[in-house]
């Protein structure tokens, strides 16, 4: 299975988690290290703008496109078993917790989520704790650039 992410250029090569560890996220607490990737190009570049204030274009993104084996053990989450809060903003303790309870479970690699932003799309979220973790792999990485009318006001 392929899956992309966008990152700055220094961590183009970090599948560590560590970002998300720091800064915790709408699928991970503060402390708990998950790795963020998208089902596509399009759906990273809007996980992206959604979190820039209107009017700064995002520089120094790199596209990361990262394999993760076939046979990888999957979790998926339905959107039957969503809790009502799910797609909040700012993002609900209740999803945490069920980022949290897969990362320190380790029984799946792969924790497969409805997209909060674009509805019928999916990000896949990595366990790095996963004992098949190393057989993740970076395939691809390229210098992004973001369209400017996605944070540019039109004037």
């Amino acid at each position: 299975m392929i899956v992309y992410r966008l990152s700055r250029g220094k961590f183009k090569n970090d599948l560590s988690g560590r970002g998300a560890e720091l800064a915790g996220g709408r699928w991970n607490s503060k402390g708990i290290a998950i790795l963020y990737t998208s089902e596509s190009i399009a759906l990273c570049t809007v996980e992206i703008a959604v979190h820039m204030p209107l009017g700064i274009v995002p520089a120094d993104y790199h596209l990361i496109q990262i394999e993760v084996p076939d046979d990888a053990p999957v979790q998926e989450l339905t959107l039957e078993e969503m809790p009502a809060d799910w797609k909040s903003f700012p993002h609900a303790n209740s999803t945490q917790e069920m980022g949290d309870a897969f990362v320190l479970g380790s029984e799946y690699l792969v924790l497969k989520v409805p997209s909060a932003t674009v509805q019928g799309t999916y990000n896949y979220l990595l366990n790095p704790r996963h004992k098949n973790f190393r057989d993740v792999t970076i395939t691809q990485t390229s210098p992004f650039e973001f369209d400017k009318r996605l944070f540019v006001k039109d004037s």
